[in-house]
């Protein structure tokens, strides 16, 4: 009888079912990414081994140190723009992608700048340099947030999922026939490419045109005037997550950046849990702000005790089978690789609380204080990285990023008095404090 009525229901809020089917192609998409990332995203990395995947690892992290200078922020904001004003349409289209163009203008100049005065090796630049103009056709994914407006988000799904499965067969095809390195960096390409040509497709399928694109500069000053604080973010976190792969090449050697990276791969493959998450319950806490503080913050205990448990149930299993997950997955080459990953999983618990705690952030509207934050967290992770990588290698920079996690996502809430609440949720949850009493108390969470 109640199923019969949850059906009732769904059928009569066509609203609802319009929009679960648009985040279902988003959700959908992404699982299949990580599935294919985890089958034949390490078929290719135990047939590069640790050199040559750290080279291209080495590579990805350079680049994506001004990943932020090709988005510039504009996703979300762009979003909002459109379904506010759908008859300026063509005019922030033209808008965003033409600054996010010259971003990857900026991007270009600094890494061949940096190209000339390194000493890297001819290939490790080359593949820099194709990566970079990647992001020229990246600019395209404005058509992706403009389906996303639309609550269309399978018309920029549908791409990436096609391109996705045939990039696979590719990759399979390239290790059957013993390809060098340089062919799986074409595929990188392929991947893009193919996405753009996707979108583009469904875009004049849909009757439009980028034709019709006009660029404004007041509109540009609006978007950016926006998109700023977003930008600074973005900066921080790509230098925050990317600089230890670049540490280790420059102090260490491309194999240990390999056998590094193959380990972070794996660690941060369920970074989109929390952010679906906390996106999916965010509406919920703001209703509750509104209505009642105490069921607020009741809510927001919930939030992030469901974030430590979570991180638990993804740190336990690796303990227990994480060496003999890495010798099936990638063999002996990586020798030191399951030790890494032993490390560098733990992180993931601050990373899910820290996610939760950037809603809090918005919802107090201090988020100024995430980026000092991050900061903090970043600056922390630098110096961790120059002390800990020459004495203890690989598991140095596991250990950096363990303890800057920590920093950026829990400890420094504590020194600022509007931010102070928060690290004592978090604290309390970390502890299991809230659970443990609903056990004891057999009490149910709000």
């Amino acid at each position: 009888m109640v199923l019969k009525k949850a059906v009732g229901l769904l059928k009569n809020n066509k609203g609802f079912l319009k929009y679960l089917r648009n985040t279902s192609w988003l959700m959908g998409e992404k699982v299949i990414r990580l599935l294919l990332a985890l089958t034949v995203g390490v078929l290719v990395t135990r047939y590069l081994g640790p050199q040559k995947f750290g080279i291209l690892s080495y590579a990805q992290s350079f680049v994506g140190l001004f990943a932020a200078f090709s988005s510039l922020g504009l996703g979300d904001i762009l979003v909002r723009e459109l379904v506010k004003s759908k008859e300026k349409n063509n005019v922030l289209l033209g808008t965003a992608f033409g600054l996010q163009t010259m971003g990857s203008v900026f991007i270009m100049i600094c890494l061949l700048t940096f190209i000339y005065f390194n000493d890297n090796e001819p290939i490790t630049n080359k593949i820099i340099v194709i990566l970079g103009l990647m992001t020229f056709l990246q600019s395209f994914g404005v058509i992706a947030r403009f389906f996303n407006s639309q609550v269309k988000s399978k018309f920029g799904a549908i791409p990436g999922l096609v391109g996705v499965f045939l990039s696979a067969v590719i990759k399979l095809i390239c290790i059957w026939q013993e390809a060098p390195l340089i062919y799986f960096v074409y595929i990188l390409a392929f991947d893009v490419f193919f996405l753009m040509a996707g979108q583009l497709y469904f875009y004049y399928r849909a009757g439009n045109s980028i034709f019709k694109w006009k660029f404004s500069f007041e509109t540009a000053k609006s978007l950016l005037s926006d998109s700023w604080p977003l930008i600074l973010s973005s900066i921080v976190i790509s230098i925050y997550m990317k600089v230890d792969q670049i540490m280790i090449q420059e102090i260490l050697d491309n194999s240990s950046v390999g056998k590094y990276a193959a380990a972070v791969r794996l660690s941060e493959a369920w970074y989109f849990i929390p952010t679906i998450i906390c996106t999916s319950l965010f509406p919920a806490i703001i209703n509750a702000k509104i209505k009642n503080n105490e069921l607020y913050l009741s809510r927001l205990q919930n939030l992030y005790d469901l974030m430590v448990i979570l991180g638990f149930v993804i740190i336990v299993p690796v303990l227990v089978f994480g060496d003999w997950a890495i010798l099936m997955l990638y063999g002996d080459a990586f020798d030191q690789t399951a030790s890494v990953l032993k490390i560098h999983i733990w992180a993931g618990v601050f990373v899910f609380l820290g996610v939760a705690n950037q809603k809090w952030f918005i919802s107090e509207n201090l988020q100024a204080y995430n980026i000092i934050c991050l900061g903090i967290g970043m600056v922390t992770n630098v110096l961790l990285n120059l002390f800990l990588i020459p004495r203890y290698g690989i598991y140095g920079a596991a250990f950096a990023t363990l303890i800057s996690q920590f920093v950026a996502s829990v400890l420094t809430p504590v020194v600022f008095r509007k931010t102070r609440s928060s690290f004592f949720m978090m604290l309390k949850s970390l502890f299991l404090i809230n659970v443990f009493e609903r056990v004891f108390k057999n009490k149910s969470p709000v």
